[in-house]
């Protein structure tokens, strides 16, 4: 096992009708801003739950933060921060909405241009606002860790930060909330959580034996709930599993202490940037390409995985590892999820467009061993066209 400094913060309030607890978590006599995404929680009555457990505070709202946070658009509510002297941020929403409020929060006080804070992936963060969560979308974790991320429009740059100063303070999970989701987005969030897993799962092993166990643990629950998952939409078992196994997926415990890859979110985030392929969508494309690429430096976690989390055991090595592979792509297809680049009507163009932006971006030296260069980033989208 690899050494490791653990740390974790966020309260969570877990259960139905934990909305209500806002009224004990805020400050009294905090002048918040609820940040928001689209019409939803308005339309489902979340928003107007929030607004009757914060009572008589200050209460202001910045509603249109993007799927993909853009910065453009945060901006304008870090102005709404300043200019009304807000001082307690509650996000409303999903992975985009905290993702962009945890922006928001950092970029309220920061002495310079807030476009440093992605630059310097979060290391130039000196403070941050307070803020808390209430989560209406479980896949990306962004509920219960301390990274985000942000695009800029107007290059088509899609670029993660994290600090250890935008943890949220609490986030309230209540799987009620994911009742009224469509299917396209439950179906988004179990990609969105089994691919944080494998990211750091399969790399290679350090006898980390509890986190390799706690990651097949999570990988075969999001397995077994996702049929019912889309078919049951409000059963309350089913999507309190969801809910809880994507924050558990990225809130830092199953990464301690191992190796860790993200080159498929690295990846991905340029096609998001690029083609605004959802976030989850782009993972299930690449993912089972760069498996495949990297086969022989992931040969015994492939193994391990084809094993303990399929229950693949007969056949040669290369066989298992292959129908691992065929597994795992299944499973992303079988939620209506496509695993190709044609799938979404891209080519070879695409591949020389992504790779330019990966050079642009910096993004070189990808994975665990930090030998995913261009060459091999391009090797893995041929694979998945």
């Amino acid at each position: 096992m690899l050494n490791f400094n653990f740390y974790n913060p966020t309260r969570i309030i877990f259960g139905k009708d934990t909305v209500a607890s806002l009224s004990t978590l805020v400050p009294p006599t905090a002048r918040v801003l609820v940040l928001v995404g689209g019409a939803s929680a308005e339309k489902t009555g979340t928003l107007a739950e929030v607004r009757s457990a914060l009572g008589e505070r200050v209460v202001h709202v910045f509603a249109g933060i993007e799927p993909n946070p853009s910065f453009e658009t945060l901006m304008r509510a870090v102005e709404q921060v300043r200019r009304d002297k807000l001082d307690f941020l509650l996000a409303v929403g999903g992975g985009s909405v905290i993702d962009g409020t945890k922006f928001v929060a950092a970029a309220a006080n920061y002495d310079g241009d807030p476009w440093e804070i992605m630059q310097t992936g979060g290391a130039s963060i000196g403070s941050a606002l307070p803020f808390g969560t209430v989560l209406t979308l479980p896949a990306t974790g962004s509920e219960m860790n301390n990274g985000s991320v942000v695009t800029l429009k107007a290059t088509h740059t899609k670029l993660p930060f994290r600090s250890i100063h935008v943890f949220p303070q609490f986030s309230v999970l209540d799987p009620t909330k994911t009742y009224s989701l469509p299917e396209k987005q439950v179906a988004n969030g179990l990609v969105d959580a089994f691919v944080h897993i494998t990211e750091q799962y399969l790399t290679f092993p350090v006898q980390a034996l509890a986190q390799d166990r706690f990651a097949e643990g999570l990988l075969q629950t999001l397995v077994e709930i996702a049929p019912r998952a889309i078919s049951e939409p409000e059963d309350y078992a089913t999507r309190s599993n969801l809910m809880w196994t994507a924050s558990l997926a990225l809130n830092g415990l199953i990464g301690a202490g191992v190796p860790q890859d993200w080159a498929t979110h690295m990846i991905g985030h340029e096609l998001t940037a690029l083609y605004d392929i959802d976030h989850a969508r782009t993972l299930a494309i690449v993912l089972p390409a760069l498996l495949d690429v990297q086969r022989d430096k992931k040969r015994a976690k492939l193994l391990q995985y084809a094993e303990r989390v399929w229950g693949i055991k007969s056949g040669s090595e290369d066989q298992r590892i292959d129908a691992a592979l065929e597994a795992t792509r299944n499973f992303f297809e079988n939620l209506g999820i496509p695993t190709r680049l044609s799938a979404y009507g891209l080519g070879a163009a695409a591949i020389d467009e992504v790779v330019g932006q990966l050079g642009k971006h910096g993004m070189t030296r990808l994975g665990e061993h930090g030998d995913v260069d261009l060459a091999v980033s391009r090797t893995i989208l041929e694979a998945a066209l």
